[in-house]
């Protein structure tokens, strides 16, 4: 009895939500789907939020440097805490035993930047 040990890490792959096999088995692939489907939406949300910071501070003497600094600091922040959900997301899967769909995954990644976008525009940290 023969196992198939491959392992489905492709940027194509996770983009087109196809895996080999039914399901995403290993922590590597878990952990890596739900990632990367975060940094994705996160550049998103930080493109479209610096393109927003570069229009409307057009005309201010340091408003270039500004969008750069806080851009990149937001993006380095919702990157790191994003390596850190999803390895705890995987991981949890992983040791349940269950399998992850690749709809799962998305789920989950775009799940994490919603929610840091919620919680960034909310009161709750000023509550604390």
């Amino acid at each position: 009895m023969s196992r198939d040990y491959s392992v489905n890490l492709s940027v194509q792959q996770v983009l087109s939500l196809w895996v080999h096999g039914a399901t995403l088995q290993h922590f590597t692939e878990m952990w890596y789907w739900v990632f990367l489907w975060c940094l994705f939406s996160s550049l998103f949300v930080h493109g479209t939020g610096g393109l927003l910071m570069l229009v409307m501070l057009q005309r201010h003497k340091w408003g270039r440097l500004i969008t750069l600094v806080l851009v990149s600091v937001g993006f380095l922040a919702s990157l790191s805490g994003g390596v850190i959900t999803s390895a705890a997301v995987a991981g949890v899967y992983r040791v349940a035993g269950k399998g992850m769909a690749p709809l799962e995954a998305l789920v989950f990644g775009v799940g994490q930047t919603t929610l840091s976008v919620v919680i960034s525009f909310s009161r709750i940290l000023a509550t604390l």
